[in-house]
Parts: structure tokens; C-alpha cells; sequence
């Protein structure tokens, strides 16, 4: 039976497409022709990625009255283009490459790719990635800055734990953390000189005290002068990295005091700090207008298993794609954080890693936080409310969980009787 079909997608009268290069930009503008013509006009420029260039392009675009720009996200060349245009009052859209790639078959120029863009997002085929506005999108350079110098850190304590290895210092195996007040206080007296066991161990300060005895053998090794010019190289970057972090969060925090009242409501979440919050609100913003639903928000995460049917059958292991590594990062440090809590959360991590293994847990928690992000964010007047940690027991109706055990144990050949407990 054939039904009528609701296409609300007409063809955009004015739009233009961007290949964006390096050094080049190939601009497609496809617009109406005079009036009574079917023929559409088209014109194809090739301009410079140099500001002054980009600004006659900017200016060329508002004059033919364009509705929408549409260009490729390649690598982070979009950008300035893209902020230039936005600042011109133009509608820039970012789409996915994926989503615009060219018929097979065909040769494939910067001016094709141009022109197939521009045809493609006439029609309106194409969908905006989400490009958050310039407030958030200085918080987010921000914390992502910090996640990568944390990154750099980590990589850096990794060659110092190394190096004392190869000179056949065990102090990681003693000591949980070497890098805490004891365990400096040893590596500056390595790198002046002192050589001692006893000596070294004697550095040691308030619970390491007890571990005296370990610490003198531990540093038995044969740490020389060559072990001590790279230990203070590396320990050198570290302070200095440890310098910048303070830096950039003096910054975050300078550039948070607008959302000071949404990174608050993120912080009564279970697992969420002030670094965590700065994070997610970098990453999705205060307006969730963009996401339609809190499955939106979480399927743009990459936090949703994929769909891939055909045939009447589901293909796949259901695996998310990879989204927004930022985004993943913090979410998941904030799910391992609240599965060691007595909260809903905490036993939701608890339940599903027994069952499915703590990769998954961080999975199904971190899709959790973001469903309530996006209703703490839809509505200023909703509040986050813990369901507690028995929520799973609690809502359990002991006489239906009794009928599905007596039905589990009748399916194996038993027969069960009923007899009231003495």
C-alpha cells in the first residue's frame, strides 16, 4: 500500500562548499539562475588560507547572500576558516568526511570534491558536526591542554622509574609512589652525589620509616654519574611540567567563573571533581539544545552500541566507534572513581562488572552520567538526586523474583515444592 511521504528537505536556494587545504581553499557557490530558469549558477574559486584572503572570500559569500557554507573537517585546518566565516554572520557547517565521500568510479580533484560537496549539501544530505560557541571552545583548549601535559607527565615519571631500573634501584618496588616527599628527597641526594644505602633510607619520612630496612637494600644498586645527569633531566621536566598544569588551571578556572553554577551541579554527580567537570563541560557544552534527547547526546559520545542490520538480523558485536577521546577519558576516571562509591552509580559499576567485566561497567556508568548531564543541562531547575545504592533491590518484588528461580529450576528436570519456612 503506498502512503504518502512527509519530506520536509527542499533544495537551499544559496549555499556554497569548501575544500580546505594547508595553503588552499576551493570554494563551490551554487545559487538560482534569473527568473523563469530551471538552470542553477555556479562559480568555483580557488582562494589563499591567508586571513586578508579568506575575508575577501567571507565578504564575496555575504554579497551573493549565501544561506549556508558546508566544509570538511580535515585535520585542524577548518578552523580559522570556519571561525572567520561565523564572525562574517555566515552559517558554517562542519560535516563529517565520511558522510560526503565521492561516488566510486569518478576522478577526484580538489574542484570535484568542491562542486560534490556543494551539490550534496543543497539537498540538504548532510548533518553538522557539533562545533560548541567561542567560550567553550576556549575552555576546551584549556583542558584539553591539561589532559595532554598530564599525558607528558605520566610518559616522563614512566622513564624515571626506567632509568632507576637499569641502575638496579628497586625504590619502586618499597615505595607505592616515588615521586612523594620521600621518595624526591632520595632522587635529589642520587643526583648530588650521595651513593650510601643507609643514608638514602634514612631520607625516608613519616609511614616510610617502617620500611627503612627494604629502602637500604633497595638502593643497593649501581646508580653512577651517567644515571645522575639523565635523572635530573627528567626530574627537571617533570617540576616544570607540574609548573605548567598550575598555569593552565589558574586558566580553567578564569574561564569557568561563566558556568560556575553548572560545573557546581556537575559536581554534586558521584565521581565528578572540579578537573572532571571543567572537562565534560568543555567537551559538551551548556546548551543542549543540540541534542534533542539524552540518547543523542550519549549516541554522539559514542557511548551507545552501534546499529548494523540487514537481512531481518543484527551484524556486529555492537561495538560504540570511537568518539571524542577527551570526553571518553574523563567519563570513564569518573566511572572507576564512582563504582568505589556507596551510590547508585557505584553499584550500577559494581552489578555490571561482575557480570559483563569493568570494561563494559565504565561503558554503561559513563552513558549513565552523560543521560543525567543532559537533563541537569536541559532544565535550570533540575537537581541531581542519588536513587541510592539499593535501587537494583529495592524495586524487586520478592514474590515475582521467587516464581522466576522456581521456573529456572523447572526448566533443569526438578520439581519444586512449596513449604512454608519453620
Amino acid at each position: 500500500m503506498l502512503v504518502e511521504s512527509h519530506d520536509e528537505e527542499q533544495i537551499i536556494a544559496r549555499v556554497a562548499a569548501l575544500d580546505i587545504g594547508k595553503a588552499e581553499v576551493v570554494c563551490c557557490v551554487r545559487i538560482p539562475a534569473e527568473a523563469g530558469r530551471k538552470k542553477r549558477l555556479q562559480e568555483v574559486s580557488t582562494h589563499s588560507t591567508m586571513t586578508r584572503a579568506l575575508t575577501e572570500l567571507a565578504n564575496h559569500l555575504v554579497e551573493l547572500g549565501v544561506e549556508r557554507v558546508v566544509m570538511e573537517a580535515t585535520s585542524d585546518y577548518w578552523k580559522p576558516v570556519f571561525y572567520l566565516l561565523e564572525a562574517h554572520g555566515l552559517d558554517p557547517w562542519l560535516v563529517n568526511a565520511r558522510d560526503v565521500k565521492h561516488l566510486p568510479g569518478r576522478p577526484k580533484t580538489d574542484v570535484l570534491d568542491a562542486v560534490w560537496l556543494c551539490k550534496v549539501a543543497e539537498r540538504q544530505m548532510l548533518r553538522p558536526s557539533f562545533v560548541p560557541p567561542w567560550p567553550i571552545r576556549r575552555l576546551r583548549d584549556l583542558t584539553r591542554y591539561r589532559t595532554d601535559l598530564v599525558g607528558a607527565r605520566t610518559a616522563e615519571k614512566n622513564r624515571v622509574e626506567k632509568l632507576l631500573e637499569s641502575a638496579c634501584i628497586k625504590l619502586s618496588v618499597v615505595a607505592s609512589d616515588i615521586f612523594g616527599v620521600s621518595g624526591r628527597a632520595m632522587m635529589d641526594a642520587l643526583i648530588a652525589g650521595e651513593r650510601d644505602p643507609k643514608v638514602l633510607a634514612q631520607l625516608a619520612r613519616s609511614r616510610m620509616r617502617v620500611k627503612i630496612a627494604r629502602l637500604e637494600e633497595a638502593f643497593n644498586g649501581h646508580f653512577d654519574d651517567h644515571h645522575a645527569f639523565l635523572l635530573a633531566r627528567m626530574l627537571g621536566r617533570i617540576d616544570a611540567i607540574d609548573a605548567d598544569i598550575a598555569a593552565v588551571d589558574e586558566q580553567i578556572e578564569a574561564q569557568l567563573a561563566p558556568f560556575g553554577s553548572a560545573a557546581a551541579r556537575l559536581d554534586e554527580i558521584p565521581g565528578i571533581g572540579p578537573v572532571a567537570a571543567a572537562a565534560i563541560l568543555a567537551e559538551v557544552g551548556v546548551d543542549m539544545s543540540r541534542f534533542p534527547t539524552a540518547g543523542h547526546l550519549c549516541s554522539w559520545a559514542k557511548f551507545s552500541p552501534g546499529i548494523s542490520s540487514s537481512a531481518g538480523k543484527s551484524k556486529g558485536n555492537g561495538a560504540t566507534g570511537h568518539g571524542n577521546r577527551y570526553l571518553a577519558r574523563a567519563l570513564g576516571e569518573v566511572a572507576v572513581v564512582a563504582g568505589r562509591t556507596d551510590t547508585f552509580l557505584g553499584a550500577r559499576y559494581r552489578r555490571i562488572a561482575r557480570r559483563r567485566g569493568k570494561k563494559r561497567a565504565i561503558v554503561a556508568v559513563g552513558r549513565s552520567i552523560l543521560v543525567i548531564v543532559w537533563h541537569l543541562f536541559s532544565d535550570d531547575h533540575t537537581t541531581f538526586h542519588d536513587l541510592g545504592p539499593d535501587h537494583y533491590t529495592r524495586h524487586i518484588n520478592p514474590d515475582t523474583k521467587k516464581r522466576n528461580h522456581i521456573r529456572q529450576l523447572e526448566a533443569l528436570g526438578y520439581t519444586v515444592t512449596l513449604t512454608p519456612a519453620a
